[in-house]
């Protein structure tokens, strides 16, 4: 069952929060959450800060620099077209927000929204006539590093890692790892000491108490969310009117350097999921990582009731990975963007055409749930004691061995179909996959 309870979070307007995927650092998931990673990202264990990085953006800045790659310069949009590509991330998946509480917020209005673009493992963030791109990248061991590019011409254009993001990324809302957040923000009113109102949503939260300063498209008319309105709101949680209905952002938005003149709903909703699962990963691998570097040195970690074990970080992982808590959808979803076909069309697919990345958006967000980071280095370079916990529970629930009420809502029939498509699909999968489903 989802839980509901938030915790609530103010922040100034003017606050020098570095947020590439939310704009405010403090806020609460709705859904159910275990404890944080609670040692230092410089453990010896980790080395945020010095470690050696093999992440999209760490190798696209080394072939900048070596003149291997080149990035074009737009007038417009800077770098932005470019470095989508040279990072293989799609224009469509753009969404936009317009809240006013990140480091950029002087150029944001909601008529020139911050815009987002993603794929499974990069982001990109874009605010018109702002001073840098920012840039997020999930690295196998290191985790999400954050990056910024700056938008002036320049012969061999260099990406900068920016710890100032982590003033954001880095919270309890990130699980302790610096990671990812999609924010929720009420709109603020014309007033200088106002303060901002918001929290963390994921795929566990309801709709209607989501995406407060985005803009959505593609929602039907009947959905009640918290989009679309730039102007204060009486909030009320759980209800209030259906939100106003933007099947594009022509007419609302200046495009000029929008590569597309929308705000793709479903584009947003897999932002949402992937944001939290990169997290779940990270701090059970760091988690991981730490606990045998105590075991190996006779050293302590900091542990503590806010620190889980490798088990019980296992089974929150596998409950989100495979949508145990997901909130229903509404019939009426639409990618307006075509972004639900770019994601769909993504492999690996199995014998029978099959695909973790296909979407449903009847009810649920993929047609067969299983999130398609199990494919991720960051999921492959767990350490051994971590991703056998992780296979083992992921087993015990897709045979049909977990007893709770919960895990009813996951049919035998999308148990078999993920099964099948791991088999065919997932390298290093355990041999007792191959076992029998109930």
């Amino acid at each position: 069952m989802v839980n509901k309870t938030r915790r609530w979070a103010t922040v100034g307007r003017g606050a020098a929060a570095a947020g590439l995927l939310a704009v405010l650092a403090a806020g609460a998931a709705n859904g159910q959450r275990g404890g944080v990673f609670r040692e230092s990202r410089d453990h010896p264990a980790i080395r945020y800060t010095d470690g050696e990085r093999n992440d999209a953006v760490t190798a696209l800045n080394e072939a900048l620099q070596s003149g291997d790659a080149a990035l074009a310069f737009d007038p417009t949009s800077g770098y932005l077209r470019s470095l989508l590509d040279a990072l293989d991330v799609p224009v469509e998946s753009q969404v936009t927000v317009f809240s006013e509480t990140s480091f950029q917020a002087r150029w944001v209005t909601p008529d020139r929204p911050r815009a987002i673009y993603f794929n499974d493992t990069v982001a990109v963030g874009w605010v018109p006539g702002a001073d840098v791109l920012e840039i997020a990248s999930l690295d196998p061991v290191q985790g999400v590093g954050f990056w910024s590019l700056d938008q002036q011409p320049a012969g061999r254009p260099e990406l900068t890692r920016n710890e100032q993001c982590l003033a954001c990324h880095l919270s309890w809302d990130t699980l302790g790892v610096p990671g990812l957040m999609t924010l929720n923000t009420l709109p603020l009113p014309d007033d200088p000491n106002a303060y901002a109102v918001g929290w963390v949503t994921d795929h566990r939260s309801p709709l209607e108490d989501r995406w407060g300063s985005w803009y959505v498209t593609g929602a039907p008319p009947t959905l009640r969310h918290l989009g679309n309105r730039t102007e204060p709101f009486e909030y009320i949680p759980g209800g209030g009117d259906p939100a106003p209905v933007l099947d594009t952002l022509e007419g609302v938005v200046d495009l000029d350097g929008y590569p597309t003149p929308y705000s793709d709903l479903v584009a947003l909703m897999v932002l949402e999921h992937r944001n939290h699962m990169t997290n779940l990963l990270v701090r059970l691998g760091w988690q991981a990582r730490v606990d045998a570097h105590a075991g190996a040195t006779g050293g302590r970690t900091a542990g503590g009731q806010s620190a889980p074990t490798i088990e019980e970080a296992a089974v929150e992982l596998v409950d989100y990975l495979l949508f145990v808590d997901e909130a229903p959808l509404p019939p009426g979803i639409a990618s307006t963007s075509g972004y639900a076909d770019v994601y769909s069309s993504l492999g690996p697919f199995d014998s029978r055409g099959r695909s973790l990345h296909q979407l449903d958006l009847d009810a649920r967000l993929l047609r067969y749930p299983c999130s398609p980071l199990v494919y991720a280095e960051a999921f492959d370079a767990l350490p051994a004691p971590a991703l056998d916990a992780v296979y083992r529970r992921m087993w015990t629930v897709l045979s049909g061995a977990a007893a709770e009420p919960r895990y009813e809502r996951l049919s035998r029939d999308d148990r078999t179909a993920i099964v099948e498509i791991l088999r065919d699909t997932k390298p290093g999968l355990p041999e007792y996959f191959q076992g029998e489903i109930r």
